[in-house]
């Protein structure tokens, strides 16, 4: 399996961060409208436009540092892992996307994506 990796800073402080990744009005103006909480055990979808509803399920949270859930169970069967590290007066914030078929469409067009949607936290952060 292969992985997206990518990192970007953001000059907001970590709580800011956090509440754009786990906060669903938030969360939709960066990337996708859905009922994200940031509770283990908690399902959710994604509404992805024309690639349709994902389903994902939270793994893993660690308050304002780690986010952790599936994305598109069933279709991609993926992971998202995202880390928020105190850089200065802002935050890094790194992204682990994994689980893909090497070489796969999906790989390649998310890939593509991650590091313009990354630079969007900032703007809806503000």
């Amino acid at each position: 399996m292969s992985s997206i990796e990518c990192d970007q800073f953001i000059a907001k402080p970590p709580a800011a961060v956090w509440r754009v990744l786990t906060e669903p009005e938030l969360h939709a103006k960066w990337w996708a409208a859905g009922d994200i909480k940031p509770v283990v055990g908690h399902r959710f979808t994604l509404d992805m436009g024309s690639w349709g509803v994902q389903q994902c399920e939270v793994l893993q949270v660690e308050l304002e540092k780690l986010l952790r859930y599936t994305f598109a169970e069933g279709v991609l069967d993926t992971v998202i892992t995202w880390r928020l590290e105190p850089e200065g007066t802002g935050t890094r914030l790194f992204l682990v996307h994994e689980g893909f078929a090497p070489g796969s469409t999906a790989l390649e067009g998310m890939g593509r994506g991650w590091p313009g949607l990354l630079r969007r936290v900032e703007v809806a952060a503000e």
